[in-house]
C-alpha cells in the first residue's frame, strides 16, 4: 500500500505518492492564518495554531481522505498594526498567494480544496480566492472559518458558551483563549488573562456591533486600537482548557464529517445558456466551458 493512504501531511509525501493521493481523490486542506497580536496573554501565532491544530486532528482520523498543507502564515492584518508584532500582507498579495496554491493543486489533479481560516479578516479575501479558483480551474474550492464548525450542531454553542453576546467571543476571547489553553497551554501567559471590551458594542446600536459568530448589518471595521486598549475583544477570563478540549473535539468532528461528505459529492455542472455560442473567451481569465 502506498504511503499516500496513511499520510495526511502533504509535504511528507514524495512526488510519486502525490500521484497516488490524487488517485485517491483526497481533499486538500489549506490552513490560512495570520501573525497578529492577541492581547497580553496569548502569543502572536493564535491564528496559526488553532486551524492547524484542528486540521491535524481531522487528518489523524481520516488520513485516507485528506491532505493537510503547510499553513499560509501571513494574512490581512493592516487594521491591527498599532499593536507591535503584527505582520500584514497586502490583500492582493494574500489573494494571489492563496490562488497560486489552489491553482497548483488543481494543476496536479486535486479537485477538492478547503481553505480553513484562522483569522477573521482573511474571510472576504479567502472567499474571493475560493470563487476565483472555482471559475479559473476545474477544481472545487470553498472556505470555512474553524470557529464556524462549532455552529453545525445547533446545540453545541448554547451549551458551551458562557460569555455575553455580542462581543464575548471576538478575539483573544473565551473561545480562542480556551482552544489555545488546550493546544499549547504552556505558552499562555495565564497571569495576564484579562477580559476586554469592544467599545462600540456599548453604543446599543442595532446596526453597529460585532461578535465572532455574527455582526450588525452595518458594522464599521476600522483600526482595532480605536475600539480596544489591550487588543483583547471578549471574555477571556471565562476560558478554560476543558472548554478548549470540547471546542477542539467538536470542530474536528465536524471537519471530518464535512471532508467525508464533500469528497464524494459530484461536482455541479456548468451549462452555457447562450442561444448562439459566444465567439470569444470570457475576458477575465475563466476556464472555457467544457
Amino acid at each position: 500500500m502506498s504511503r499516500a493512504h496513511t499520510e495526511y501531511r502533504y509535504e511528507k509525501l514524495t512526488w510519486p505518492e502525490i500521484n497516488d493521493a490524487v488517485a485517491l481523490g483526497k481533499v486538500c486542506i489549506v490552513p490560512c492564518g495570520a501573525v497578529e497580536q492577541h492581547g497580553p496573554h496569548l502569543p502572536l501565532d493564535v491564528d496559526l495554531v488553532c486551524p492547524v491544530g484542528i486540521a491535524t486532528g481531522a487528518g489523524k482520523e481520516i488520513p485516507d481522505k485528506m491532505l493537510l498543507l503547510p499553513v499560509v502564515a501571513y494574512g490581512y492584518t493592516g487594521h491591527v498594526m498599532d499593536f507591535p508584532g503584527t505582520i500584514n500582507t497586502d490583500y492582493e498579495h494574500f489573494i494571489h498567494q492563496v490562488l497560486d496554491i489552489t491553482k497548483s493543486l488543481a494543476y496536479h489533479g486535486f479537485k477538492k480544496i478547503l481553505l480553513l481560516n484562522g483569522h477573521g479578516s482573511n474571510m472576504p479575501n479567502l472567499d474571493l480566492a475560493a470563487r476565483r479558483t472555482n471559475l479559473e480551474t476545474d477544481a472545487e474550492c470553498c472556505v470555512a472559518a474553524w470557529w464556524n464548525l462549532l455552529t453545525v450542531d445547533k446545540t453545541f454553542l448554547p451549551k458551551w458558551r458562557e460569555s455575553k453576546f455580542p462581543g464575548g467571543c471576538s478575539h483573544a476571547c473565551e473561545l480562542e483563549t480556551s482552544l489555545y489553553l488546550y493546544l499549547d497551554g504552556d505558552n499562555v501567559r495565564k497571569d495576564l488573562i484579562k477580559s476586554g471590551t469592544i467599545s462600540f458594542n456599548n453604543d446599543d446600536s442595532p446596526f453597529n456591533w460585532v461578535d465572532l459568530f455574527a455582526a450588525g448589518p452595518a458594522t464599521t471595521v476600522s483600526w482595532t486600537s480605536s475600539y480596544s486598549d489591550t487588543g483583547v475583544l471578549g471574555d477571556a477570563e471565562l476560558a478554560t482548557p476543558e472548554k478548549g478540549r470540547q471546542a477542539y473535539e467538536e470542530a474536528v468532528k465536524q471537519l471530518v464529517r464535512f471532508v467525508t461528505w464533500w469528497k464524494e459529492r459530484p461536482k455541479d455542472q456548468r451549462k452555457d445558456r447562450h442561444r448562439t455560442p459566444p465567439t470569444m473567451p470570457i475576458p477575465w481569465g475563466q476556464r472555457p466551458l467544457g
